[in-house]
């Protein structure tokens, strides 16, 4: 009884009033990305294989969320790795755990999900909304689509099986949520892609564009110094700890954003093994979230997700942001993240940007402080958007307390477009490729989710 209560609580409806949906709102800072004793490890040597609990982590689904509670998450996704049968592990052990983690912390909303293997890809945060059939819609995704899920390897590693995977996800309700993860980590230079390719990524959004619904920004494993993120090619690395497909203006995002695709990114840990306990990782919120601006319920945060309310920052650089674009003389409508607004081509826009810094230290314990801001603005469509970077520093922007604000004035871009902004306790202009041997703590950034931009008929 005590477990169908708490689902009911987690999966009630919203009681804001339609005439304010932001009421009872705030940041949400969470992870979807965290491993814990069921990413087991396999005996081979048996048919089929035999699950090894622990393989990949030692830590259990309470002691993952009650380590996000200690950094001050209030929400998080439990996403074990699959294999050869896991559904039943996922069936048996994972999920009976994940009801034990919300008893023991119920102070961290917890989600059922896995890391899906994505059949013709890698990886993807796979995220089940709480209810009735939160156990059993996870369990037959998992056995009918994971790519690692048939003891025959690479029988589902197709693309034609993702799509297959995708058109059976949009049909349920309540609907799931996927992001892709670590989307560069295989690529083979900057520009170069591995298992993950721009193509597949625009072909999967559109198949079920309120279901894959973005990809980590950020990737987790961000602890371990001599490859950032377990980006392991030189070549192609992280960029001030995020992936090149968010950092590089004018690429694989923003060509996306520019062709009008609501695809957004987020920050996650991937924890696995603390660096306390000799692994590469960071705890769930100890260095990476992902905030929704959401009610402290399942279901508004999942709708922030798939919204694009949020932004991903490291090393608690800030807490809170708030992005908006309108007309410059005051008329029409407001844009802020994940939403649209129409200015007419050629008129002047006012793009304004306000972030708050925390009041209390950083896991190390130290208050991280700005040195810049950036607005980005994109437009036109293809594989060459016309880009434009404003740079702030403390010359530039006003400073009142915790809060930041930077306003820029220009054109509308005529065919419409998009801003999104970013800022660094860096002096870097760009992000610098991540190196060998750096300190995270050292190299901070957020990155926001966009506001859109349409047109009105020029007057």
């Amino acid at each position: 009884m005590q477990t169908l209560l708490l689902l009911a609580l987690l999966a009630a409806p919203t009681t804001a009033s339609p005439a304010d949906p932001d009421a009872g709102r705030d940041w949400q800072p969470g992870d979807h990305h965290v491993h814990s004793e069921w990413s087991v490890d396999w005996d081979r040597s048996t048919t089929p294989p035999t699950p090894i609990r622990g393989g990949d982590s030692s830590y259990t689904r309470s002691h993952n969320a009650e380590r996000a509670r200690h950094f001050g998450l209030r929400w998080m996704v439990h996403t074990d790795h699959g294999g050869p049968g896991h559904s039943a592990v996922t069936r048996d052990h994972a999920y009976p755990a994940l009801l034990q983690a919300r008893q023991d912390v119920p102070e961290v909303i917890q989600f059922n999900g896995m890391e899906f293997d994505v059949p013709a890809g890698e990886h993807a945060s796979l995220v089940i909304a709480p209810g009735a059939r939160e156990a059993e819609q996870l369990v037959t995704i998992e056995r009918h689509y994971s790519r690692g899920e048939p003891l025959e390897e690479g029988s589902r590693d197709t693309h034609q099986h993702m799509l297959d995977a995708l058109v059976h996800m949009r049909g349920l309700r309540p609907l799931p949520l996927m992001l892709i993860n670590h989307p560069s980590r295989t690529a083979t230079g900057v520009g170069q892609w591995g298992e993950v390719e721009p193509a597949e990524l625009k072909a999967w959004h559109a198949a079920a564009p309120q279901v894959l619904v973005g990809m980590e920004g950020a990737p987790g494993h961000q602890a371990t110094r001599s490859e950032r993120g377990l980006y392991r090619n030189a070549s192609a690395p992280t960029f001030g700890g995020f992936d090149q497909m968010t950092t590089q203006v004018g690429g694989v995002w923003d060509q996306m954003l520019a062709d009008g695709s609501r695809f957004w990114i987020t920050a996650s840990s991937d924890s696995h093994v603390n660096q306390r306990d000799g692994g590469s990782d960071f705890d769930p919120g100890e260095y990476s979230k992902t905030y929704v601006w959401a009610r402290p319920e399942a279901d508004d945060i999942l709708g922030g997700v798939r919204a694009g309310r949020m932004f991903a920052v490291t090393g608690d650089l800030i807490d809170a942001l708030e992005l908006t674009v309108q007309a410059a003389d005051g008329s029409g409508g407001v844009g802020r993240m994940g939403e649209a607004v129409t200015v007419a081509a050629g008129t002047p826009m006012r793009v304004q940007l306000r972030v708050r810094t925390p009041d209390g230290a950083n896991a190390i314990g130290r208050h991280p402080a700005l040195r810049q801001l950036q607005l980005i603005v994109g437009s036109g469509t293809g594989q060459a958007p016309r880009m434009q970077t404003q740079r702030f520093t403390a010359k530039e922007w006003k400073h009142e307390g915790p809060w930041y604000e930077v306003t820029w004035e220009l054109p509308a871009p005529r065919g419409g477009g998009f801003v999104r902004a970013r800022g660094s306790n860096t002096d870097e202009p760009t992000p610098l490729a991540d190196i060998k041997g750096e300190d995270p703590w050292q190299d901070l950034w957020f990155h926001s989710n966009p506001v859109f931009i349409g047109n009105d008929p020029p007057p």
